[in-house]
């Protein structure tokens, strides 16, 4: 795709199992545990928010996409292997590490996309319904099929997945434990874009650079609006978008945006 961005090389590795990849203003968010089809182990959610946490904090970075260095696999969820041999005081001790990887990926204040192909499944595709879109190639599988192994998904799973779907489909797909594959995935719309198998990662990095054209600025309030008026009340919701607005109506990005657009040319954003 030609408005795929370049690869910068400027690459910075978190633990064992997370890359992070520049592409100018798009950052690409590597799973890299490929021997565990990128398993979540307790290291794996360490790293995963530590990542997070820099590129939140990166006012560069306008776009993320969260890909998976395995052919197979965009991840199938908690390591259970490494679970089964926790005590209970060790796996609860271990629950505030996992949320911390999940929230981190939710509270990315800049657009995020999931590229996703194989199997995407219980804490996987959470990590995916983090994100605000999500990108499938035809190879897809998902699902939170938690309650078939004693559990229930924990990594935002009962509240996102019903803000896609609806309360009742979201219900039937916990409750089942069933995986979806990819037609079904984009019919039923958990899945937002679909591309033939081994796409999906070229595809949301196009996707990214698109949406890192726009206004850095306006691109993360764009979000904070989208995102905090999700729960709200219709008219609460229009309050957190005018808060939204002030927080740009008065900022450089507007100021040259106007005018690029006055000018005819591409506007020149600040970092």
């Amino acid at each position: 795709m030609a408005d795929t961005p370049e690869h910068t090389h400027d690459d910075r590795r978190y633990g064992d199992h997370v890359v992070v990849k520049r592409h100018t203003h798009v950052a690409e968010l590597v799973l890299d545990r490929p021997k565990a089809m990128n398993a979540v182990s307790t290291d794996m959610a360490r790293s995963l928010t530590d990542a997070c946490h820099a590129l939140a904090s990166d006012r560069t970075v306008r776009a993320v996409v969260l890909t998976s260095t395995h052919d197979r696999a965009f991840c199938v969820g908690a390591d259970l292997k490494e679970r089964n041999a926790l005590t209970d005081a060790e796996l609860l001790a271990q629950r505030p590490l996992a949320r911390a990887a999940y929230t981190g990926v939710l509270d990315l204040p800049m657009p995020t996309i999931a590229a996703v192909h194989g199997y995407a499944l219980g804490g996987g595709f959470e990590l995916a319904l983090a994100c605000d879109v999500i990108v499938a190639d035809s190879t897809a599988v998902v699902g939170l099929p938690e309650v078939s192994v004693g559990v229930i998904p924990g990594g935002g799973g009962t509240q996102l997945l019903p803000r896609r779907v609806g309360a009742a489909r979201a219900a039937e797909l916990v409750f089942s434990a069933r995986r979806v594959e990819a037609p079904e995935a984009r019919q039923l719309g958990l899945v937002d874009e679909l591309v033939e198998a081994g796409d999906d990662r070229e595809a949301a990095l196009a996707m990214a650079a698109r949406f890192a054209a726009n206004s850095p600025v306006g691109l993360r309030a764009a979000k904070r609006a989208l995102r905090v008026g999700w729960g709200l009340e219709f008219r609460a919701g229009l309050e957190v978008e005018d808060a939204a607005w002030r927080t740009v109506a008065f900022s450089p990005d507007r100021a040259e945006g106007v005018a690029a657009f006055n000018e005819r040319r591409t506007p020149r954003w600040n970092d």
